[in-house]
C-alpha cells in the first residue's frame, strides 16, 4: 500500500475522491461500488457471462428465446428462489400484501379463505356462490363456476374417505386441490414461488412488461398444459379467463399486481370493497 501511494503524485491524490464522487454521484448510495447489491450485481453478470451453467437460452431451442427470464430477480428480491409459505412476494412488495393479517395461513389458503363467508374453515357451493357475486361476477356464471368447482375440489380436501353430499371444501386441505397445467406459482404444498410468479410477466408479457393482454394469457394457458392433463387445462383456463373477466383494466390488461394479489386472496377483498361503495 505504502509502494503504491508514492507512485502518485500527490495533486492526483488530492483529486481522487472527487472525481470519483463526480463520476458516481448520479448512481444511488446501493448501487455504488462497494455496496453489496452492485457486488452482487456484477458477480452474477461476470459469471453468467463466462459460466454456461448459467444461460437462460439454449441456441438449438428456440422456445427458450422466445420464453425468457429474468436473470436479474435475485438483485431485485432476496432469495427469489425459496417458497413464501404466507407472503406473495415480488420486487415491488418484498414482504407481500402489507397490514394484512395472513391468521397463519399459506397462500393458497389465503386465496381460498376468500370464500369462507362464515369463517368456519369449510367451504360450501352456496358461499363460493356469494363471493363470486360479490366481486362481480353475473349470476349464471357465478352459479355455474360455484357448482364446477365444487365438483373438482371437494374430494380431494375432504377429511376421510367418504365424499360430502354437500359438495364442501376443507381449506385446511386446499392444497391437494392444485391442479397441473398451471404456471406453478404455488407449490403441493401451498406456498408462494417468487421466481415462478415473475417467470409468468418475463416469459408472456410482450406488450407490457407487467401486464397481460388476452392473447398473451391464451398463450401462457396454452404453453403451460401438461400433457393429456384435460383437467388441469380445463381448471387453469377457467381461473385466468374468471380474473381476467372480473380484474381487468379498461385496456383489457391484468396488470402484475392484480395478478398478485389473486394468489393472496387480497385482490378479492379489494373487488368486494370496490363492489360496495359503487
Amino acid at each position: 500500500m505504502a509502494t503504491v501511494a508514492l507512485l502518485v503524485p500527490p495533486p492526483a491524490i488530492a483529486r481522487l475522491p472527487t472525481l470519483r464522487s463526480r463520476h458516481l454521484g448520479f448512481l444511488p448510495r446501493s448501487c455504488r461500488p462497494g455496496s453489496s447489491r452492485v457486488t452482487a450485481a456484477m458477480s452474477s453478470s461476470s459469471s453468467s457471462s463466462t459460466d454456461p451453467s448459467l444461460a437462460t437460452e439454449a441456441p438449438q431451442a428456440a422456445v427458450t428465446r422466445e420464453r425468457k427470464l429474468n436473470p436479474d430477480l435475485q438483485e431485485q428480491l432476496a432469495k427469489p428462489y425459496l417458497a413464501r409459505a404466507m407472503a406473495a412476494v415480488d420486487p415491488s412488495h418484498p414482504e407481500g400484501s402489507k397490514g394484512r393479517d395472513t391468521k397463519g395461513m399459506s397462500v393458497l389458503q389465503q386465496h381460498a379463505a376468500f370464500f369462507d363467508r362464515n369463517g368456519d374453515g369449510v367451504i360450501y357451493p352456496w358461499e363460493t356462490f356469494q363471493s363470486l357475486r360479490a366481486i362481480g361476477l353475473g349470476s349464471p356464471s357465478a352459479f355455474g363456476t360455484s357448482i364446477l368447482l365444487h365438483l373438482v375440489l371437494t374430494y380431494p380436501t375432504q377429511p376421510g374417505w367418504m365424499p360430502s353430499p354437500l359438495l364442501s371444501i376443507h381449506i385446511k386441505n386446499i392444497h391437494r386441490g392444485k391442479h397441473g397445467s398451471d404456471s406453478e406459482t404455488y407449490d403441493t404444498e401451498g406456498r408462494f414461488e417468487p421466481a415462478k410468479f415473475d417467470a409468468i410477466f418475463s416469459k408472456f408479457g410482450r406488450t407490457r412488461p407487467n401486464a397481460l393482454s388476452e392473447d398473451e394469457i391464451n398463450a401462457m394457458l396454452k404453453h403451460n398444459r401438461n400433457m393429456y392433463d384435460f383437467l388441469g387445462w380445463a381448471a387453469a383456463n377457467l381461473e385466468w379467463k374468471l380474473l381476467h373477466k372480473v380484474a381487468k383494466d379498461k385496456e383489457g390488461f391484468l396488470q402484475r399486481e392484480i395478478v398478485r394479489g389473486a394468489f393472496d386472496g387480497s385482490l378479492f377483498e379489494r373487488l368486494q370493497e370496490s363492489k360496495k361503495s359503487s
